[in-house]
């Protein structure tokens, strides 16, 4: 079994490498700080957005981002208000990157 952070302690570590990368991120609301899901909205500041999710890959045996919603951004919102009434430990993050980077697909962030 892998050893597991603490949702507050990799939203900690996430923000840094954002931050190291000059790509602005904010926390817009805060979940569970030990074990709540978290959902990273990119908006690339065209009107357009996407929102990922966390999910588990079974036959990879690994956790993976996949797409929540992708489009409008008022229609991207709308997809995370729900997703925020469903989960009230749920933690959401708001990145603005014109270029659309996240660094999700990088190592540790997985």
């Amino acid at each position: 079994m892998k050893p597991q952070l603490t949702t507050g302690f990799w939203v900690s570590a996430y923000l840094a490498r954002l931050r190291l990368a000059a790509i602005p991120a904010f926390v817009t609301r805060k979940g569970d700080a030990t074990a709540g899901a978290v959902l990273v909205k990119l908006a690339t500041l065209d009107g357009q957005a996407v929102a990922y999710q966390r999910s588990f890959d079974l036959s990879a045996d690994e956790r993976i981002w996949v797409v929540l919603k992708a489009g409008p951004e008022a229609e991207v919102d709308a997809a995370v208000a729900r997703q925020r009434q469903f989960d009230p430990d749920l933690w959401v993050l708001e990145i603005e990157d014109k270029a659309g980077r996240t660094l999700l697909d990088e190592d540790g962030l997985r």
